[in-house]
């Protein structure tokens, strides 16, 4: 299911804490770095803090600059974008800035938080996800009923390490500041959790008056069946490798990338690679790996076009070659059709081996672009 790209942003000291314990705000950000952060506000579509946030620091979450909301309604949307806030008990003070300040606002609770609310209403929409907060199914709504395709997640650190531990954060922009705060009883930005065990892909560095901005991209895949944003990034690489292919009118050009459960990239390719005319994709990328390399069986294999079941050129077909080599999860943007060969159901013959296969649909359309002439 679609959901928005989540932005985390965030601003820290040097030794990593969000706040002090002092009765103001303690501002880490520089003014230049103020205005960046409002330029970002006004480039997505809802901003989403906690109810701790709401209560520590009172915040109006505002688009500052007159010109940034006029820009906005000049391309027809709000002056404002959607504010959101998440809360599990339902106890939000309805006096606070939140809710009286900019344009609409939403909030996100459990059945019994709804209750609550309704005792005790705030001016904004109210959503029970059921017994329990369900950031997926949060994100599901915010897209599909709000029209939400850009979130910005402003705190605290509980809903930013929420969002990474459930593989939902599509980007993290981190300040770090030329201070300590040196309190351990002072907010941190992340907490405990099974993160993912490697390297986060570093986007940009840039410097801000005293400060300096950082932008990481998850690389981990999902785990399951449960897609992760890096397996977003992971299926949209396999598609634009798809368009690297040479035309053929007798067969598919795919887009194929393997990928190890730390978020290493172990192998790329695509459809009649190295002017091969008839290796596919998955084929080419597999290739390239040791088969006893010990990091296959946590892997995923992402690819443009559901693995083969049946093919005249080779004798082992895409889906029995991940088999092959033990991969225990694929994603794939488009099932495939009858063009070729009836009946073909390569993510079927996967899963029922046992490997977990994820299709993503909303990626179909990049995955056909390159087959538009098959097709149709």
């Amino acid at each position: 299911m679609p959901y928005p790209y989540v932005l985390l942003s965030a601003a820290v000291s040097l030794d990593g804490y969000l706040d002090d314990t002092g009765p103001e705000r303690l501002l880490l950000s520089s003014p230049a770095d103020f205005d960046r952060v409002d330029e970002v506000r006004a480039s997505v579509d809802a901003i989403l803090i906690g109810a701790g946030t709401i209560r520590a620091d009172n915040p109006r979450l505002l688009v500052n600059s007159p010109e940034r909301r006029a820009a906005r309604v000049a391309a027809g949307k709000p002056e404002y974008p959607l504010k959101v806030t998440v809360s599990g008990s339902g106890e939000l003070d309805p006096t606070a800035n939140f809710w009286h300040t900019g344009g609409e606002k939403v909030v996100y609770t459990t059945t019994e938080g709804a209750l609550r609310l309704k005792e005790t209403p705030v001016a904004a929409d109210v959503v029970a996800l059921g017994d329990s907060l369900d950031w997926r199914a949060l994100l599901a709504h915010l897209h599909d009923v709000r029209g939400v395709d850009r979130l910005m997640v402003e705190g605290g650190g509980t809903i930013h390490t929420q969002l990474l531990l459930e593989g939902l954060a599509d980007e993290l922009q981190l300040v770090l500041a030329p201070l300590f705060v040196g309190d351990p009883s002072a907010p941190r930005l992340f907490g405990p959790g099974h993160y993912q065990s490697g390297r986060l892909r570093l986007v940009e560095t840039r410097p801000i008056e005293d400060v300096v901005l950082m932008r990481y991209e998850p690389t981990a895949p999902g785990v399951g069946g449960l897609a992760s944003a890096a397996d977003r990034r992971w299926l949209a690489l396999a598609c634009e490798l798809a368009a690297l292919c040479p035309p053929s009118e007798t067969a598919f050009s795919v887009g194929a990338v393997v990928v190890a459960q730390d978020g290493t990239e172990l192998a790329r390719g695509h459809s009649r690679e190295g002017g091969d005319p008839v290796v596919h994709a998955e084929e080419a990328a597999l290739a390239k790996i040791d088969p006893e390399d010990p990091r296959l069986p946590g892997a995923t294999v992402y690819t443009s076009l559901e693995p083969c079941t049946r093919r005249a050129s080779r004798p082992r077909p895409c889906a029995r070659l991940i088999l092959d080599a033990g991969v225990g999860r694929v994603v794939t943007a488009w099932r495939e059709p009858d063009t070729f060969v009836a009946g073909a159901d390569g993510s079927g013959v996967l899963a029922g081996a046992g490997v977990d296969v994820v299709v993503m649909p909303e990626y179909e359309g990049a995955a056909k672009g390159p087959n538009r002439h098959l097709v149709g």
